[in-house]
């Protein structure tokens, strides 16, 4: 196992499997439990895999789906969206799904987190914060798969959802994922200096480079990969892949 989790994480539209950029233009990536296979043989420490259409079509997960990504994936999955209420959570663990992710739910209702945590356990508890940065550089955290402005502070957010019991965060840079132009350390740094729980880094890895500048530099404990393991570069077609794990080791290595 790696010293720092290096997680693909998959985007899931409907039955099938997508990437975005920016949150935005879905394009058709393949099968759920296919892709989870492959992983399987390049034997990834992790998986996690979010659904981008549930919370805003206010849909249930597929738990047809999900059933069959834990009975095949061999690593533990985690998942995220549309997770909404105290039997959607316990469903997801009964399937064999080892950690949840939420996020909208917990502007609406924080004590959500506090509820899952107390039941499962923190370290099964993940909490996304979503960020854009605007035009005047200013980071702004949004819900509903970056659709909803909400008015929090980024870093006081997080200190917040680590208070209620959150067991890591998974921090996205909207405007970074997708585009191959690397993570956003500042941002990274900013949360992973506030908070003392876990903090994984999401959106725009590229390059091997990019990992290890978000773990030195970043200091996030774990990283994800979406383009980088779902492309075969920048432009090109798909193809599911993981990072060759000698030079990974190297590059992540404090």
């Amino acid at each position: 196992m790696l010293q720092t989790r290096v997680i693909p994480c998959l985007l899931l539209k409907d039955d099938s499997l997508v990437k975005t950029i920016n949150f935005k233009k879905p394009g058709y990536i393949g099968d759920p439990v296919n892709t989870a296979r492959i992983f399987n043989e390049l034997e990834v420490d992790e998986l996690a895999v979010l659904d981008i259409t549930a919370t805003n079509n206010k849909r249930q997960p597929n738990f047809k789906i999900l059933s069959e990504l834990a009975n095949e994936c061999f690593m533990p999955l985690a998942y995220g969206g549309g997770i909404r209420t105290f039997d959607d959570a316990k469903k997801m663990f009964q399937i064999g799904i080892e950690k949840v992710i939420i996020n909208t739910i917990t502007f609406d209702k924080p004590e959500f987190i506090t509820q899952l945590a107390a039941h499962f356990g923190n370290q099964a508890i993940v909490v996304a914060i979503d960020v854009k940065k605007n035009m005047f550089g200013k980071y702004q955290v949004f819900s509903n798969s970056g659709r909803k402005k909400q008015k929090v502070n980024v870093i006081d957010w997080a200190k917040k959802l680590e208070q209620l019991g959150a067991g890591e965060i998974l921090l996205t840079a909207i405007h970074q994922e997708g585009t191959w132009n690397g993570f956003d350390i500042e941002l990274i740094e900013s949360i992973t200096n506030a908070v003392d729980i876990p903090v994984i880094a999401n959106g725009g890895a590229a390059n091997l480079k990019d990992i290890e500048q978000v773990v030195k530099k970043g200091n996030a404990s774990a990283v994800s990969l979406g383009s980088m393991v779902v492309y075969q570069n920048k432009g090109m077609g798909v193809l599911v892949n993981f990072p060759n794990r000698k030079e990974l080791e190297s590059a992540i290595r404090k």
